[in-house]
């Protein structure tokens, strides 16, 4: 069963790439008692670690999600801003946002406009550059650095989770990857022992280049990983792979990294065998914590399990409730299974060959 309370927690918490901490908090709540030791080690990340005396299972959940970051307020009281993270532009416009300020939980509100939509006078023909995008708080400027707005804070779209055409299909912000944080946490509450030496990591700074994921591998040598994410589905008009709805995702090859083969044939393997529905991954596009965390030191064998939404990189997403207790069911499943151990004593062992 979804925990509807804990996941809908998860994704309206704000946390952009930088500022992880309150996402982090929620966790650490939840994480506690469930796990031999937590830390957050100097970069931010959140190392939980479930001691056993089998092979270092390493899996990654990013905390943080795409935002805004303030870097001019004008003297009209406009508020211009940079992206952190990729964002789709036209999402943007006209979305509310919650602002951070100074002042200890006071944020501010406003909305996403421009100059043609601001007044009216014409019908734009074009999808305005980001640069020319502001937001509008209906405040003068005196009165906005008064809230404690200034430049360096951080900016987050507002939406609240909630269930979209009926309650298996969920809408919100943060979807990616909160959907992994989700997971990691009810993976680590389901399982009481491990032959394996676990650790579930939280990480930071993903969006804007993976950061959390290189230096926690670094740190942590483990002998397997598994990047649990999210990518975006391919069904707008008709698609074989990638769908809402069709289960879980295992990534074969994104832009920056072919994952290892041993790990996935195992994995469909153990999801044929349950009758678990999963869907297989190739991509042009994007990429993962994975990436980083197979080539840290020598190299991790490495691959991708997540959850198929659709709106990836928007202000607001759709992901199936399905698909999310498929991926959980799955990867609890490879966690348990002893096979686990040969998979890291082939990749140690076996020179010369792909893992």
């Amino acid at each position: 069963m979804i925990d509807q309370d804990l996941l809908f927690k998860l994704l309206n918490s704000y946390g952009v790439s930088g500022f992880e901490e309150r996402v982090r908090e929620v966790i650490m709540a939840q994480m506690k008692g469930l796990v031999d030791d937590m830390r957050v080690d100097n970069l931010g990340n959140l190392i939980c670690h479930k001691k056993g005396k089998g092979p270092k299972v390493m899996l990654a959940a990013h905390m943080d999600e795409i935002g805004l970051i303030i870097k001019e307020i004008n003297s009209l009281g406009r508020i211009y801003f940079s992206l952190i993270g990729g964002i789709e532009p036209i999402t943007l416009i006209g979305q509310k946002v919650h602002i951070e300020t100074t002042v200890a939980d006071k944020p501010l509100h406003g909305i996403i406009s421009f100059s043609a939509l601001h007044d009216g006078k014409e019908i734009p023909d074009k999808i305005p550059f980001v640069s020319s995008l502001y937001i509008d708080t209906g405040l003068e400027k005196k009165d906005i650095l008064k809230a404690g707005v200034k430049i360096g804070n951080f900016v987050v779209p507002e939406q609240k989770a909630y269930f979209a055409g009926n309650k298996s299909v969920i809408s919100g912000k943060s979807l990616d990857d909160r959907i992994g944080c989700y997971l990691l946490i009810m993976l680590a509450k389901r399982i009481k022992k491990l032959n394996q030496d676990v650790y579930f990591v939280f990480t930071v700074q993903e969006e804007i280049g993976l950061y959390g994921a290189k230096t926690s591998a670094y740190a942590l040598e483990p002998d397997l990983a598994i990047a649990v994410d999210v990518t975006n589905a391919n069904d707008a008009l008709s698609a074989d792979s990638n769908c809402l709805g069709k289960g879980p995702f295992i990534t074969i090859k994104d832009s920056e990294m072919i994952s290892s083969r041993s790990l996935n044939n195992h994995i469909q393997k153990l999801a044929k065998k349950k009758k678990i529905p999963l869907q297989l991954e190739v991509t042009d596009s994007g990429t993962t914590d994975a990436m980083y965390i197979s080539i840290s030191r020598s190299g991790v064998p490495s691959t991708v399990l997540g959850v198929v939404i659709r709106n990836i990189h928007s202000t607001i997403s759709l992901a199936s409730l399905k698909d999310i207790e498929h991926c959980l069911n799955l990867l609890e499943l490879f966690l348990r299974d002893p096979v686990i151990n040969s998979l890291a004593t082939k990749s140690k062992s076996v020179k010369g060959k792909s893992a």
